[in-house]
């Protein structure tokens, strides 16, 4: 049998890409049943009785080129990249009892990192000891993931079962498997005691056993540790994986673009406190509204470089942004279409404008995070100071150049960010004095910097800050973003 070890922190998809030709959503709601029936019989019946058999493993050429079939007449077809140095790893494993997605997992070379659960490192483990005594060489670099086997599996079932379509790598439509194993859903449990830190509860997550999480843990525990609590080599399942969902989708559609706010009363996500909406609406949501209809996605995931306050505009060149679209059921529009949308979305509302806004890759989305923390951001904020000031009493400021600060986490966000002390530099700043209490000042900032913070001090949790720098105590009364400098997205001629 096909034997696919569950995980306890999640359900694993594995995904199939394929192009059908679908005339109408009744046509790929019979795909989607006819999948669901077809991928709950492999589950069931798919033999690997092949691998099984010491004789057959210990004869594998170095390019594998296996055609059996099982006992229930559907056909396999595996094309898998086994060198002669497999061989007595493949025996190894078989021998100790391991199933035939550990052979397929430790004998296949891939170039994509292994996501380990705690059974693979077992057979890690395992294998490392007892090929190193026949001077074998073996890296982690000759591991690949279950679900790129299950694939390489199930591609010829597919496309037989689908009328002879081919199979391909890279698609816009994508049909997800999801499966799971009760039998091993504690496996990762120990891991929660030998290594405590990495594995914290957070709010957004039902579960710690994420995939992050067992990753840190394994990497970080020691092959002696690890051995006091897992068997090495990992015990056989005695049970088989569970079909739980076929899904058929359009792979994510991903937009970008920049966008100014104009109100100070605006939160950049829908601000709830306790389950109780505080604001009727949000930066996202004016954005996301349109587009979502346009595109007929499903759902969507926002980011953008860095947020603003509620109470924070957003002018010049606006804040970069981009959206992941789910499901989408129209993925391809002109360039004088999405000017088109861009401009629905700016009548919508008068507190926000969007522009820039265009279809990026998935590999282009890094743009956008990378090297945040040395970019700069330009801010105007308006002052108030206790004490009443003179022009020149503030001219001292406009020669104050890369200011370092020590600013531990403010007390307005530390129920949802990390208590830290976090270096961020001031590069310049400029005044224009008001009247003997008020004066505008100007900041050219690194990434991240909390300018309120700056401004009044935090009860000294930012040193140094405008109240040393004055001599009295300040305040903000309104704080701007004029620029945020990112290069990304492209700009778009109007």
């Amino acid at each position: 049998m096909l034997c696919v070890h569950g995980r306890s922190y999640g359900v694993h998809p594995a995904r199939l890409r394929t192009m059908p030709q679908m005339s109408s959503p009744g046509s790929l709601r019979t795909f989607q049943r006819k999948m669901r029936k077809m991928m709950q019989s492999v589950l069931l019946r798919l033999s690997f009785s092949h691998l099984t058999d010491p004789n057959v493993a210990g004869s594998l050429s170095p390019s594998w080129n296996v055609n059996s079939t099982t006992s229930t007449g559907l056909q396999t077809a595996v094309m898998l990249p086994l060198k002669e140095k497999d061989k007595p790893i493949i025996q190894k494993l078989l021998s100790a009892g391991c199933c035939a997605r550990c052979v397929l997992r430790f004998c296949c070379l891939s170039n994509q990192a292994a996501y380990r659960q705690p059974s693979q490192h077992s057979c890690w483990l395992h294998v490392k000891e007892e090929v190193s005594e026949k001077s074998l060489v073996i890296t982690r670099d000759d591991v690949i993931q279950v679900k790129e086997a299950f694939k390489w599996t199930l591609q010829g079932l597919v496309a037989k079962e689908i009328g002879g379509i081919a199979v391909v790598n890279k698609s816009s439509f994508e049909v997800g498997v999801e499966f799971t194993h009760p039998e091993t859903d504690s496996d990762c449990h120990f891991l929660a005691k030998s290594c405590p830190d990495c594995f914290k509860p957070t709010k957004n997550k039902q579960s710690v056993f994420t995939r992050m999480a067992v990753v840190k843990a394994l990497e970080k525990i020691s092959d002696a540790k690890f051995l006091e609590y897992y068997p090495c080599p990992p015990t056989p399942p005695s049970s088989n994986c569970i079909l739980q969902d076929v899904q058929c989708l359009h792979v994510s559609v991903f937009i970008a673009g920049r966008y100014n706010k104009f109100s100070r009363s605006l939160p950049q996500t829908p601000w709830l406190i306790d389950g109780e909406r505080r604001m009727e609406s949000s930066v996202e949501e004016l954005i996301a509204t349109p587009i979502l209809s346009t595109f007929r996605a499903d759902g969507f995931n926002f980011s953008s470089s860095g947020r603003e306050d509620v109470d924070v505009r957003t002018l010049g060149n606006g804040r970069p942004f981009a959206m992941e679209l789910l499901n989408p059921h129209r993925s391809r529009f002109s360039e004088v279409e999405m000017k088109q949308l861009q401009e629905t979305i700016n009548k919508s509302s008068d507190k926000i404008r969007v522009h820039d806004l265009q279809i990026v890759s998935r590999e282009a989305m890094s743009h956008m995070k990378d090297g945040e923390e040395v970019k700069t951001k330009s801010y105007t904020a308006l002052i108030w100071t206790q004490k009443p000031i003179q022009r020149e009493d503030i001219t001292f400021i406009d020669e104050i150049k890369d200011l370092t600060l020590d600013q531990k986490t403010p007390l307005r966000v530390l129920h949802r960010r990390a208590l830290a002390i976090r270096q961020r530099v001031i590069h310049s700043m400029n005044t224009r004095y008001v009247d003997c209490h008020h004066f505008y000042l100007g900041l050219k900032t690194q990434a991240g910097t909390y300018i309120k913070e700056f401004v009044h001090g935090d009860f000294g949790r930012t040193q140094p800050n405008l109240c040393q720098l004055l001599k009295t105590d300040t305040n903000i009364l309104e704080l701007d973003v004029e620029s945020v400098d990112v290069d990304w997205p492209p700009a778009i001629p109007e």
